[in-house]
């Protein structure tokens, strides 16, 4: 028997530990208004970025920027399902000692679809933004900072082009992906369906919006932030209007072209020539089903936990990242 919406639903909750109903829908309650937001959040979306777009490979990739050229250059690379945006609160924090770029992966934010996605061509992707960011202008090469998902990605940039960057920072970073039969049931799935859900009104759009993997939203003044920007006007399919759509590729795990960065590792650990370091959060389902050779990373990478904190870090515990951030580049990597 096929297993209905509910039923899975109810499985990833049980695969990521128990989860509130509340998780399903946390910006519904505020029906499409803005939720409050303290002052420093306020104050950072203040410093609103430079916003442009790098062509990549045939593929407008959007590119947002902070801090002056010639300071010491840090490129921000968002995880699955998000967008530039989700670093928006973060980046202005460090802007003071950095030039900061968070660009948004091809099929993300406001960057153009691809017809396949790959690391090797997010490793180019990302040189191109570091380069039109002016990321080394200061006559050192940037750091890469990746969560989740663009973690991964910038491990594999790490390893196929040391070269290009001084040291990486990976964020609660999860190697695996969605398995084999996972993405041909996201195939099979995608065949069946419209391209993309189309929704009426932007608050009705907001109400649907929930993190993945699923979890209690802390902040919701950042969710409401970031599922604006991940939102953008589209035909209805009645043709009686523009409706509001999530901006992102629904089809990226299908047409996603993992490495070997996923595993398994018969032969043991990847190891880069390039400093890692991989902050987590300690509540994270990338800490409680680590496995051993589960993912790429050598023993020797340092890890270290932020307390209280989910997969969801820039939502989760976002000052405490920025503290991590500042205290870990005024010393490492040397």
């Amino acid at each position: 028997m096929a297993e209905d919406a509910t039923a899975k639903r109810r499985r990833d909750r049980l695969r990521y530990g128990e989860v509130p109903p509340e998780a399903d829908a946390p910006l519904a309650p505020f029906a499409g208004a803005e939720p409050p937001a303290p002052a420093w959040f306020k104050a950072a979306l203040g410093q609103a970025p430079q916003e442009t777009f790098v062509e990549s490979l045939g593929t407008k990739i959007e590119l947002l920027t902070w801090g002056d050229p010639g300071k010491p250059g840090l490129l921000l690379v968002h995880g699955n399902g998000s967008h530039a945006h989700w670093w928006a609160h973060i980046a202005p924090l460090l802007a003071d000692r950095y030039r900061v770029a968070a660009m948004s992966l091809a099929g993300a934010g406001a960057s153009d679809w691809r017809e396949r996605y790959s690391s090797r061509d997010f490793a180019e992707d990302a040189e191109a933004c570091a380069r039109a960011a002016g990321l080394y202008d200061g006559g050192r090469k940037p750091i890469y900072i990746g969560h989740s998902l663009g973690g991964a990605q910038v491990f594999c940039a790490a390893e196929a082009h040391p070269e290009r960057m001084q040291a990486a920072v990976l964020i609660d970073s999860s190697f695996r992906g969605p398995s084999t039969a996972a993405v041909e049931e996201m195939r099979t799935a995608r065949a069946a369906a419209p391209p993309r859900r189309v929704y009426e009104s932007e608050t009705a759009a907001l109400a649907r919006f929930r993190l993945s993997p699923l979890q209690v939203v802390r902040a919701p003044y950042i969710a409401d932030y970031i599922a604006r920007k991940a939102l953008g006007r589209t035909p209805l399919p009645d043709g009686s209007g523009l409706g509001w759509a999530w901006r992102h590729d629904p089809a990226m795990w299908v047409k996603l072209e993992r490495g070997h960065e996923r595993g398994p590792f018969p032969d043991g650990p990847i190891r880069v020539d390039v400093p890692l370091v991989h902050i987590v959060g300690d509540q994270s389902h990338v800490v409680r089903f680590r496995e051993p050779r589960g993912d790429p990373l050598t023993p020797d990478v340092p890890q270290f936990a932020i307390p209280d904190c989910g997969h969801h870090t820039m939502i989760d515990q976002p000052m405490a990242l920025v503290s991590a951030l500042r205290a870990l580049l005024a010393v490492w990597p040397g």
